[in-house]
């Protein structure tokens, strides 16, 4: 028994040493994205470049790792990559209506 709630003590002890950082209200990056009706069809760009939300998404969902994107594009920058995230999570977070 003494075996188990060590275990659990070092589970916790884990947990602890690695609990994700506290979103800040402050870290707004959304305005790192642009819309312009005359380059690529209107869809979210980073920063005025031709570089796609969608497509900086597609890399880190196909786990290209954030410093193979940097250098694949080297007018990205980290906070551009956290733009995307940050503008992803927005339109996920929407309410869903049903019809009766």
């Amino acid at each position: 028994m003494q075996s188990h709630a060590r275990e659990r003590g070092e589970m916790k002890t884990l947990l602890v040493r690695h609990a994700p950082r506290r979103y800040s209200p402050r870290m707004n990056y959304l305005d790192r994205i642009t819309y312009n009706p005359a380059q690529c069809g209107g869809r979210p760009c980073i920063r005025g470049m031709r570089i796609r939300v969608k497509d900086v998404l597609d890399l880190l969902a196909a786990d290209v790792p954030e410093a193979e994107i940097l250098g694949d594009y080297p007018d990205l920058e980290a906070s551009d990559i956290k733009a995307c995230l940050q503008y992803a999570a927005a339109q996920a977070d929407h309410a869903v209506l049903k019809v009766a």
